[in-house]
């Protein structure tokens, strides 16, 4: 099995997903190899909450060119993961 912190990448903190938060879910990057059980698992086991329900979106590389060089960014998975009501709320910023 993998490593909990090898799956989920990093949080995604945009105003869609700070809105989001008060409904208790929240976004992350996501391993492109994960799958749910996995993405959910991992969210267990790193923030000690319980897990509902998880979505996941796949994001194409999109086309970039440099110059005369030319590619493709990245592709990434997005995964919105949905809290059961009586979990507590995961804290980004701590003050």
């Amino acid at each position: 099995m993998k490593d909990p912190r090898d799956i989920i990448k990093s949080p995604v903190i945009t105003e869609r997903s700070s809105d989001l938060m008060a409904e208790k879910k929240y976004t992350f990057d996501v391993d492109v190899k994960s799958n749910k059980t996995e993405v959910k698992d991992a969210i267990e086991q790193i923030f000690g909450v319980k897990v509902e329900k998880v979505n996941i979106m796949n994001y194409k590389g999109k086309f970039k060119r440099v110059g005369r060089y030319s590619g493709y960014t990245n592709r990434r998975r997005k995964a919105i993961v949905k809290l059961t009501e009586d979990s507590k709320e995961i804290e980004f910023f701590e003050v």
